[in-house]
């Protein structure tokens, strides 16, 4: 029972946590840690112990599925030179560099271990960004944030997991190691399209025969990315990458015929999923805090100055990490701007300014991801001997993800200041084009209709079916006023939308009362409450905001 008084207290501490947030201006990671930590104070004392590798399976590959769900693919094609160079390029440039810089600061640490902090530091988190700069940031930079997200979680993993090996066993060669890269990420790639295709496959073929249970469905989408990774794992791959492109090939597979409500539900379940996973893995950060310092200065003779200390070494490394990155960005950003101008070709969307390569850097926050591979760390490198250093890894790696996320909370509004948020005019014109192209295709299909030929069939129904043509038809000829290239039109079509939208809302309003009134009177069971009431949400919900 306490496990579970656990997990019941620290859910309510996520939802809780998300409206403190909202008073407090600050990231809402930070927030989440200083409530585990508050909880993990000794008048409080709850005490969490993690298994490593419960801790890995768990929360990873969910994660890494939303991400590729998530990511805008069109994007991420576009912008795959800059996306890969920091994907790719940069976390082997932090393996190496900070890797060396770490083991020099620190010799306790060995130098496999050592490349193994820098690998596990190398992922970064844009929804944290995107949440402190409040979407500000220019639309080139944001998506090369976030496919720098996506892919550097499973490159920067992939790398923790080579270095953690070469730590636990001793041996390593390059280039033996750089071919099993490759396999492994070919195989992890492989492994998570197929599974996510056959699954696909599965569904359709579920639909096809009517069994297009919504909930059905949605607990195959929960149970993929555990499946992907396993079965990635079991077979020598990177279950981390299989994660990521099980999440990428659903997110075409997702566009199956006959499951709105399957699509409906299973964006709230994973959004909550999201939101739940990511504050559990602060809160937990939190939690282990206290035990972290204590851990670390527990072999040293005075508390305070220990630990200042080593808050001053969680520093360097940490403004190491920044001056590698910013050099990388400078360097590779402008080296690609110089080789497209020799061949030809135009400039990059976004100009590489200094300010555009601090906020590139600045960026590049720390987050869930780093936390969960270094709490995945073994406790013991061998039977009987205890894994270098761990806690003071644990301790290096939660240190980094607060001073990214506080430089972040600093730097990124003062390097935004006077850039205000544009509205994404090209994005725009498309949903209206999108809007346009499919009433008119609507229009078509409605006038190539013809009515079906029944004996039974008489001049009423035939009138009646032509009336609820010519009805359809009007909506859809109203949604081309609407999205009409006349500003008088556009004007004209928009005020009458929302004085329909207000009547609309009106009128089911006054449905939902008269429902709740039958109830109350017991003139309907509660199955036909809750069957009224969710179509009732379901079309104000479609009527979207009404001014």
């Amino acid at each position: 029972m306490q496990t579970a008084y656990t997990v019941l207290i620290l859910l309510m501490l996520v939802s809780v946590s998300r409206l403190v947030g909202r008073i407090i201006p600050l990231p809402l990671p930070l927030v989440q840690i200083a409530a585990g930590a508050l909880l993990a104070w000794p008048t409080l004392g709850l005490h969490v112990v993690l298994d490593p590798e419960l801790f890995l399976f768990l929360f990873l590959p969910p994660l890494l599925f939303s991400d590729g769900w998530r990511m805008p693919k069109r994007e991420l094609w576009r912008l795959r030179g800059p996306i890969l160079t920091l994907a790719v390029g940069l976390v082997l440039f932090t393996v190496v560099g900070a890797g060396y810089f770490i083991h020099w600061l620190l010799p306790t640490i060995p130098l496999p271990v050592a490349f193994a902090l820098a690998a596990v530091l190398s992922p970064t988190d844009a929804v944290a960004v995107s949440a402190i700069s409040q979407n500000r940031l220019p639309k080139p930079l944001m998506h090369m944030l976030q496919g720098e997200a996506l892919m550097n979680d499973a490159s920067g993993l992939v790398t923790f997991k080579f270095a953690l090996a070469a730590a636990l066993t001793g041996v390593f060669s390059l280039a033996d190691a750089s071919l099993t890269f490759v396999l492994v990420a070919i195989g992890g790639l492989a492994v998570g399209v197929a599974l996510s295709w056959l699954v696909g496959r599965l569904r359709a073929w579920m639909i096809a025969r009517s069994w297009d249970d919504p909930a059905t469905h949605v607990v195959f989408m929960l149970l993929l990315p555990f499946a992907a990774y396993v079965l990635a794992e079991r077979l020598g791959a990177s279950g981390i990458l299989s994660a990521v492109a099980a999440g990428m090939m659903q997110s075409w597979l997702d566009l199956l015929p006959r499951q709105t409500s399957t699509r409906l539900l299973n964006r709230s379940v994973w959004s909550l999923l999201e939101f739940a996973f990511n504050g559990l893995i602060f809160l937990l950060l939190g939690l282990q805090l206290p035990d972290i310092i204590k851990a670390v200065v527990s072999h040293e003779p005075t508390l305070w100055p220990a630990l200042f200390y080593r808050c001053l070494e969680v520093v360097a490394i940490f403004l190491v990490l920044l001056v590698l990155r910013f050099i990388w960005v400078q360097s590779i950003w402008r080296l690609s701007g110089l080789l497209r101008r020799l061949r030809g070709k135009s400039e990059l969307t976004l100009v590489p300014t200094a300010r555009s390569c601090w906020l590139l850097t600045v960026g590049g926050v720390r987050g869930a991801v780093t936390l969960a591979g270094v709490m995945s760390v073994p406790l013991l490198l061998a039977p009987g001997q205890r894994f270098p250093e761990r806690d003071l890894l644990i301790f290096i790696a939660a240190g980094v993800i607060l001073l990214s996320l506080v430089a972040a909370c600093i730097a990124l509004p003062l390097l935004l200041r006077g850039i205000e948020k544009s509205p994404d005019e090209k994005r725009h014109n498309e949903v209206r084009e999108a809007w346009k192209k499919t009433a008119v295709a609507a229009i078509h299909a409605l006038e190539a209709e013809e009515p079906a030929e029944t004996e039974t069939q008489d001049a009423a129904q035939a009138a009646l079916a032509a009336e609820l043509k010519a009805r359809l038809m009007s909506e859809y000829r109203h949604q081309l006023e609407v999205f009409n290239d006349s500003a008088e039109a556009q004007a004209l079509a928009q005020q009458m939308d929302q004085l329909e939208r207000k009547l609309r809302l009106k009128a089911l309003r006054a449905q939902r009362l008269e429902l709740y009134s039958l109830s109350r009177h017991h003139q309907i069971g509660d199955d036909v409450l809750r069957e009224v009431l969710a179509d009732l949400d379901m079309s104000e919900a479609n009527l979207g905001s009404v001014k």
